[in-house]
Order: structure tokens, then C-alpha cells, then sequence
């Protein structure tokens, strides 16, 4: 009689993995743009594109900035008075209940501490789910930016209740989640969700010199950009300081300013002579970056630093604030320059040293450009899928 033999466990064919169903919650999805929210609609465009199906919950806006990845549902929410742009959520009601139940999700991620976030982790618990959350905003830091030092206690308080006993929380660097670790908003370390960078869409090819004349920019100018919403915790008073310095200092220099916000016309009183786009999106958001000769970045309160990154992969230096975010990107003096953030001296320093010479310039760009290449999106979500897997398997 013939003995039946089984192929050896390594070669045999994989069992097919199942898809999972991912209940996303979120205080920003894609009715205002910003870093954070474009992360969350790549991982979950990524997570799609695998064959899982994902399912936001976020307050939503009839004049969404971006379409939504994902199945988007609306969580009841209200206008932030003094920055009406945002919305507030208001938690979870008996609908909202009903339609993570009927979704029945594997995993819960939440991606803000807000009462949606803390409303939705608690009854995640009571479906008996793996809870998730990302940190995508250092947001405890915003209040001493508008006189309100005082609120920042408050708000790690709020901080450490919303992390605590999670199943994973991810963040945007190692820096980061030592930070967290130190303040005690968090109690274990951390998994590293990073992020990537389209080196297709942002590219030193992209510079235009007919672009930048379009705006009255001469080709010869050292054109300094700052990219970003202008609110004032995007550093905005540390940028009107440094080119007041430049100019006491004798050094020709442009600003460029590429973005929109509540904080534009405060600044703009600031910096009189720097050229406004305005918000810009599509080809011409990477024209811009690649347009410029040099990025400043003083904000302190980035978890990540995007701007960063996609300066880098358009060949351009990087002059940063010395804070988590920028540290974990920026080679100090390789792919640019790390300034203590009160140091305005230092930022124009640094900016001097790069408007006078171009081959510096050049070179630093291209270790920028370098570093850049190693960023990249596929397989960074694919490392917060792996770790999904393995908790929904736990």
C-alpha cells in the first residue's frame, strides 16, 4: 500500500491571508488638507489597493479640500470658534454605533484624541477589537502660541488617558516616541509609522525659471521658500525675524511663501516684500518647491516634517528648527541645516552661507535628493498592515 507524504511545511503554498475590515476614526479626513490627513488617505488608498476594506468615521464638510479613500461616513461634529476652518466631533451617537457594528471591524485606528477618538475607543473595547492610534499632530504644544501656555498640562492629561492601554500607537519617528515616552504620554514604546514621498511628482526637474519669473522673481534672486498653512504654530514669527536679519545683514534674498490660512494677513504686514501663491496643489505645488533654492522650516511642533522630505527629494537644502520631526529627516550639514529654534542669528547664518554659495548649495541638495530615495510609501504602510495582522491575529 502506497504511503501518502506531506510536502515539507517551507514549501508548501501559503494559506491566503484574509482581508481585514479596518474601522478608521478621524477629527480631519479630507475636508481641510493637510499632512496628517493625507498620510491617513494613503494608507488607506494602500490598504484598499490589498484588498481590505476600510471605513472612516470623521466630521465632514460640504466643501471637502480632497475626494476621500476609503468609505467616508460623517460624524456629527461643530465649527472650532476662532478657527472655523476645523471641525470638532462630538463622539459617537446610536446611528454611528449601529454602523461599526454592522461593519465589524478586525482593527480600530484612531488617528486623533478627540471625543470621537475616546468615544470610539471605548466601544471598540465592547466589540472586543484590537485599538490602534497614530500620532499625527504634537497639538499639546499649539497653546502657547495663542497665550494659553497654561492649557498644555490639560492637555498631556487628555494625552495620557487617550493612549493608555492601546493595543499599539504609532508615530512618525524613533525622536518622537522617545519625546512621548519622557513627557509620560506614553507607557511602552512605540511601533514607527514613517512616511514616504512621491519622487515622481516632486523632483529637482520640476524647477521653472519661466514659473518663478511669472511671479516677478529675477533668475539670479536666492529665492527662500516656506511652504505650509500660515497659523502661528507653523513658526511664522520666527520667519519674519530671520528676514528682518537678512536684510540688516546686507543679504539679497526673496521669500517666497506657498500656502493660505486665518494667520496670512498678520503675516503678510510682516513680510511686505515676500510674493504670496496663495494655496497651491497639483503640478504646481512641487514647481514651487523645486523653484525655490532653499527651504525654512522653523515650526516646533511637526511630528514628521513632510515639507521637509518633499524639499529633499525636490533638490533643494533644508534649513529646520533643531525638533522632533526635522531631526529624523535632516542631516545636519549634510542635507541641510539644524538651528536651535529661538536662534535667529543661526537661521541666517545658515541661510547667508547658502546664498552665497551656490556649489554648497548644489551639493547639499543632492544629499537631500539622496536620502529622499529611501522614503517610500509602499513600504511604509505595508509595515502598519503587517503589524495589523499580527494584533488581529493575537
Amino acid at each position: 500500500m502506497a504511503t501518502a507524504h506531506r510536502l515539507p511545511i517551507e514549501s508548501a503554498p501559503p494559506t491566503p491571508a484574509r482581508p481585514l475590515r479596518i474601522a478608521l476614526f478621524s477629527g480631519n479626513y479630507n475636508y481641510v488638507r493637510d499632512g496628517a490627513n493625507q498620510a491617513l488617505n494613503r494608507l488607506v488608498g494602500f490598504l484598499e489597493g490589498q484588498g481590505h476594506a476600510v471605513r472612516v468615521y470623521s466630521p465632514t464638510s460640504p466643501t471637502p479640500a480632497f475626494p476621500p479613500a476609503g468609505t467616508l461616513v460623517s460624524a456629527p461634529s461643530f465649527r472650532i470658534p476662532g478657527r472655523a476652518e476645523y471641525r470638532l466631533s462630538t463622539g459617537l451617537n446610536a446611528a454611528l454605533k449601529r454602523d461599526i457594528r454592522d461593519f465589524a471591524p478586525d482593527i480600530v485606528h484612531l488617528s486623533a484624541p478627540d471625543p470621537l477618538g475616546h468615544a470610539a475607543k471605548t466601544f471598540a473595547r465592547t466589540l472586543g477589537v484590537p485599538v490602534v492610534a497614530s500620532v499625527h499632530t504634537r497639538f499639546e504644544t499649539y497653546f502657547e502660541f495663542y497665550g494659553i501656555g497654561w492649557f498644555r498640562q490639560v492637555a498631556e492629561g487628555i494625552l495620557r488617558r487617550f493612549y493608555a492601554g492601546l493595543d499599539e500607537v504609532f508615530v512618525t519617528t524613533p525622536t518622537l516616541g522617545v519625546q512621548m515616552r519622557d513627557q509620560g504620554l506614553l507607557a511602552s514604546a512605540p511601533a514607527v509609522w514613517s512616511r514616504g514621498v512621491d519622487k515622481l511628482r516632486f523632483a529637482p526637474q520640476r524647477r521653472s525659471l519661466g514659473w518663478r519669473r511669472g511671479l516677478g522673481l529675477a533668475d539670479e534672486d536666492f529665492v527662500i521658500g516656506f511652504v505650509g498653512r500660515l497659523v502661528l504654530e507653523k513658526g511664522l514669527d520666527t520667519v519674519a525675524a530671520v528676514a528682518t536679519e537678512l536684510r540688516a545683514r546686507g543679504v539679497s534674498h526673496k521669500l517666497l511663501i506657498v500656502g493660505d490660512g486665518p494667520a496670512r494677513e498678520r503675516f503678510a504686514a510682516q513680510v511686505p516684500d515676500a510674493v504670496f501663491t496663495g494655496f497651491l496643489d497639483g503640478d504646481m505645488l512641487p514647481t514651487a518647491y523645486a523653484s525655490a533654492d532653499v527651504l525654512l522650516n522653523p515650526s516646533t511642533t511637526e511630528t514628521f516634517g513632510n515639507i521637509n522630505l518633499e524639499a529633499m527629494a525636490s533638490g533643494i537644502p533644508v534649513v529646520a528648527a533643531l525638533a522632533s520631526g526635522n531631526d529624523a529627516l535632516i542631516v545636519d550639514g549634510v542635507t541641510g541645516r539644524l538651528v536651535p529654534p529661538a536662534d535667529i542669528a543661526a537661521y541666517a547664518d545658515a541661510l547667508a552661507a547658502y546664498a552665497t554659495d551656490p556649489a554648497l548649495r548644489a551639493a547639499v541638495g543632492a544629499a537631500g535628493l539622496e536620502r529622499a530615495r529611501g522614503y517610500d510609501w509602499d513600504a511604509i504602510n505595508g509595515a502598519v498592515l503587517a503589524r495589523y495582522r499580527e494584533l488581529a491575529a493575537r
